[in-house]
């Protein structure tokens, strides 16, 4: 909040903003050139038709046969001067003069100018042609032409004709409407376009200004690169729009800008997740060789859903060194209670004897001790790899303290020379034993989960039986637990590890009606030295 509100404090115009003055500018710029021509061509227009006006209408009085009759006699104004009179306001020019060759008027709209000179020029007409110009005459300014009067072929009189350029202007202002509306009309649609675009463009960037857009962009890119979490932003139509370092780095995914191409090629479980858009809070995700844990958010915007957050925390050590101490906790607990177990019989032991029924103690001793001993041959003769004959010693203690039983299939060989990795060994067999274990607490007695670990026609062969209600289709998906929580990742990880060295699962029902786990596991040549996992 404190860098907001700084932000806002110096902020000038916003972009919106910004981008609204601009387009009126503009517009209006285009407009009023747009205007400018079309007056001007409205000009030229009207002082073409002028020109086409006055020449037509000069040539008809100079061809009219009273005229032409007219300039012969001794006072030609006395039948021109209402002959041209009736004409000029018939077709409404300004004057019409008709003269003598040299300049002496016969007419004129003002009768006080007649028999005075004419002003303008006449050179043309007087070789029979016609001239068009625009001069300054009595009236003013006008737009005249001046064409020759002949009898056969000789010029005998000149007919001028005109119109002022105030009556042109006059003609011009009475067209203003068909160009002002037109004019008014495109600038109220600029404006209201304009408008609306920046109240949208206002709306998406949160009326922010140029630089602070800039620092905003800076500070974001920033943040992607610096923070230690995976972060993933998914759009409206569910396409990887973002993805930052960290998260590049836990999904394996190459390149450096944040921007992600379409097509993005994501693991199927942090796909499946994206998809659902269901929120998510720390949920357990496997990509890859990592255990990642989720929290996803949908994203809304003025009541709409605008896309998805994913943010991805790696925990692949720390669930490693979980389930190591969910292992070593419960072999404590078990040697706690074994420990329990042996005090109370060795009170029972030493009481016998103290009572002198000692051939009964000694039986009673050795009874145990064979059991215990029994049970730790079974395992160390069948597996030799010291990690999981340890772990299945340890798997037995657990089931003992739960009431369970774990039985080590008589065919169970696997030799400390197999070269598959002893931490994917446990990882597997430590998953199917606790699932299965999990599985029979739930169910009447008995209570019995058998495991086999055998080596051969190059496969590690795993299979785990339980007595209890089986596992479903889905059992090996994330998330998939026999807890009543369901936040469990075990069969998960013992799939991964399948699917790692190219190995397979088969879950069918056990002959107890339970379930029965099958994993195969290729055995890759024996290379030299130490196999992994082992020092």
């Amino acid at each position: 909040m404190p860098i907001t509100w700084g932000l806002r404090k110096k902020r000038a115009w916003s972009i919106a903003r910004q981008l609204f003055v601009w387009q009126v500018l503009v517009v209006t710029t285009l407009v009023a050139i747009g205007t400018a021509g079309a007056v001007r061509l409205a000009q030229e227009d009207t002082e073409q038709a002028a020109i086409d006006q006055v020449i037509g209408i000069a040539q008809a009085v100079a061809r009219s046969p009273t005229v032409i009759a007219a300039v012969r006699d001794q006072n030609p104004s006395e039948v021109l001067q209402p002959y041209t009179e009736s004409v000029r306001l018939a077709t409404g020019t300004n004057f019409i003069v008709v003269m003598a060759p040299d300049r002496t008027r016969f007419t004129h709209t003002n009768p006080t100018l007649i028999g005075q000179p004419f002003i303008g020029s006449i050179d043309a007409a007087l070789r029979g042609g016609t001239v068009i110009e625009k001069s300054v005459g009595t009236l003013g300014e006008s737009v005249r032409t001046v064409v020759p009067v002949t009898d056969n072929t000789a010029v005998i009189a000149l007919v001028s004709v005109g119109i002022t350029t105030e009556a042109l202007n006059r003609k011009l202002l009475s067209r203003t409407p068909a160009v002002a509306f037109p004019t008014a009309l495109a600038l109220l649609i600029a404006a209201a376009g304009s408008w609306l675009l920046s109240r949208r463009l206002r709306r998406q960037t949160h009326g922010l200004g140029p630089a602070e857009m800039t620092r905003m962009y800076e500070y974001h890119d920033a943040v992607l690169h610096s923070v230690r979490e995976g972060l993933l932003v998914v759009d409206r139509a569910g396409r990887v729009t973002l993805v930052n370092d960290e998260g590049r780095r836990l999904l394996g995914l190459t390149g450096d800008a944040p921007d992600m191409p379409a097509g993005v090629d994501l693991p199927p479980e942090i796909s499946d997740l994206l998809a659902s858009r269901a929120p998510v809070a720390d949920e357990p995700v496997l990509a890859g060789d990592r255990v990642l844990v989720a929290n996803q958010r949908v994203i809304r915007s003025e009541g709409q859903v605008v896309g998805t957050v994913l943010t991805l925390r790696d925990h692949t050590e720390l669930r490693t060194l979980t389930g190591e101490l969910d292992s070593v906790r419960g072999l404590t607990e078990a040697l706690r209670s074994q420990a329990h177990e042996a005090a109370n019989r060795l009170h029972t032991v030493v009481t016998m004897v103290e009572l002198g029924r000692t051939e009964e103690a000694l039986r009673l001793a050795t009874a145990e001790l064979a059991v215990a001993q029994q049970l730790t041959d079974q395992v160390v003769g069948a597996v030799s790899e010291p990690a999981l004959a340890a772990l299945l010693l340890g798997k037995s203690a657990q089931a003992a303290e739960r009431g369970a039983q774990l039985v080590i299939d008589e065919d169970s060989r696997l030799a400390d020379t197999t070269p598959l990795p002893s931490r994917d060994l446990i990882t597997v067999v430590g998953n199917l034993v606790d699932n299965a274990l999990e599985a029979v607490a739930g169910v009447e007695p008995p209570h019995v989960v058998t495991v086999l670990v055998v080596e051969s026609d190059g496969e590690v062969l795993v299979r785990v039986g339980d007595t209890g209600p089986g596992l479903p289709a889905e059992a090996f998906a994330r998330g998939w637990s026999t807890k009543a929580q369901g936040r469990g990742l075990g069969l998960a990880l013992v799939r991964q590890v399948a699917d790692r060295h190219g190995g397979s699962i088969e879950v069918s029902a056990g002959p107890g009606g339970g379930a029965l786990i099958t994993v195969r596991l290729p055995v890759p040549a024996t290379a030299s030295g130490p196999r992994p996992g082992t020092t």
